[in-house]
């Protein structure tokens, strides 16, 4: 089913969404990488803030390419998600509702996107030029010195995602297995 959706999130938006939707994102959502979940991991630890707000926010799993001449970002193809497993469950608990990158999650994640009433979106690797196309606004807010993992603040026009991971735990990949 095709869906056309708003963020940030909201409940009611992320209830209505199932493993295998094809859902088109318009709004703000936020970029991070290893790096920047690593240091986001070592504020939270030293009780510090975070340089966003996490409620109801999506983290694209993104580091892209430089811009070129008229264009807010280069090719912004995802990176996997894994990477970030580590961290993932705490941002959750604190009140991100989504996530988009690439692959398979981990059971603790699986668990706190339940837990939490999550979302967790793939986007399509190899596209990261036509996912580009859907971005209208990118702005550096935090860990600038990382270059292509500091924290983007991006806005998005029908940005292509599909759902594979649902709030209820509805895994599109394991589906796609049996």
């Amino acid at each position: 089913m095709e869906k056309y959706i708003h963020a940030p999130l909201d409940a009611e938006t992320i209830s209505g969404l199932r493993a295998g939707d094809f859902v088109y994102i318009t709004g703000t959502i936020y970029t991070a990488r290893d790096a920047a979940h690593k240091r986001m991991s070592e504020a939270l630890a030293k009780n510090e803030m975070l340089p966003i707000t996490l409620e109801n926010n999506i983290i694209y799993y993104l580091g892209p390419s430089p811009a070129s001449e008229g264009r807010p970002i280069g090719s912004a193809g995802p990176t996997t998600s894994g990477r970030m497993d580590k961290y993932t469950p705490e941002l959750l608990d604190l009140g991100l509702k989504g996530m988009i990158g690439k692959g398979k999650r981990s059971a603790a994640v699986k668990e706190a996107i339940i837990r939490n009433g999550c979302v967790y979106f793939a986007a399509i690797g190899g596209a990261g030029a036509l996912l580009s196309k859907a971005i209208t606004e990118s702005e550096i807010i935090a860990f600038e010195d990382l270059g292509t993992e500091a924290i983007r603040k991006l806005e998005v026009v029908d940005f292509p995602v599909i759902v594979v991971m649902d709030a209820n735990g509805n895994d599109l990949y394991e589906q796609i297995l049996k």
